[in-house]
């Protein structure tokens, strides 16, 4: 048993598709394989039921998971607390968010600042970000869902107003304020489920006594407000981006809802205990500074 079989043990129980792992760990299929068959001929369990070309963690595998999880990412902070040791000049910082667009700017002069930091970002789901932080794939998660799971911990950035964003010459469009009743039978233009803004119309809908009618579903705010400015549907966004020179090149309008508990809580996660490197204390630091008074 050594380190590579079990990062690619870790791979393998997280997608439970031999092919996929592979694809992600760029080396071959059968090799992937065999390596797995070994790690289980070394412990004398199976870690995964097969059935056919499928395979799905079992108890001993996620038993196992969990210790491998713990132990790597034991490993990986002993590789950042080193690395730390070096100063600034080889350290690197990793974040998962739900969109990539909030952290453009802190990322910039971040980076401008400490050009000897590798910074990695990835746009996650809710529940990839929370996977990514427990397995210690990722420093930090930002999110607007609250992200579930034990040893994590979080700091509160920013609680914004979220405004609706209607078609220009929709009857809507140039309203001081709308409420639910204004959004009855109106399609909307929304995330997939699991997203903070899916989620957001599926409360004031169902608050309001409302059936939330799904014009189109979308990841990206910016894909959101596209759609909204073709005519497919009203859609809500948090008013730092309807306000923004972005959102400002495409022509909608935006409305405030006279809607309690319509905001967005934008929340900071990491793991508990975990060692955290200047380069990533710093770049938190950023982040929370850029995104505090945005």
């Amino acid at each position: 048993m050594d380190l590579l079989s079990l990062r690619y043990f870790q791979v393998v129980a997280r997608h439970e598709h031999i092919s996929r792992a592979a694809d992600e760990l760029r080396i071959a299929q059968p090799s992937l394989s065999r390596t797995i068959a070994r790690l289980e001929a070394d412990l004398g369990v199976p870690l995964f039921d097969r059935q056919g070309r499928r395979i799905r963690l079992n108890r001993f595998g996620a038993a196992f998971l969990r210790r491998v999880d713990r132990a790597l990412a034991e490993l990986d902070d002993a590789r950042r607390e080193l690395t730390d040791a070096a100063g600034l000049t080889h350290g690197s910082v990793s974040l998962a968010s739900e969109t990539l667009l909030t952290v453009t700017e802190p990322v910039k002069s971040f980076i401008a600042d400490h050009p000897g930091v590798a910074v990695r970002l990835f746009q996650a789901t809710p529940e990839v970000m929370t996977k990514r932080l427990n397995e210690g794939q990722v420093d930090f998660c930002l999110a607007s869902e609250e992200l579930e799971g034990p040893g994590l911990v979080h700091t509160e950035l920013v609680r914004e107003e979220v405004l609706l964003g209607v078609p220009l010459g929709h009857r809507l469009a140039g309203r001081e304020e709308v409420t639910m009743a204004d959004l009855a039978g109106e399609p909307v233009v929304t995330t997939r489920p699991g997203i903070w803004q899916r989620t957001l119309a599926e409360r004031l809908f169902a608050e309001a006594g409302l059936e939330l009618v799904v014009a189109c579903e979308i990841d990206e705010a910016s894909t959101g407000i596209e759609m909204v400015s073709a005519g497919l549907g009203v859609g809500f966004g948090p008013a730092w981006y309807l306000r923004s020179p972005l959102a400002a090149r495409t022509p909608f309008s935006a409305v405030r809802l006279a809607v309690p508990g319509a905001e967005r809580v934008l929340r900071l996660y990491w793991r508990e205990g975990a060692y955290v490197s200047e380069a990533a204390r710093r770049f938190r630091d950023r982040l929370t500074a850029a995104l505090t008074v945005a």
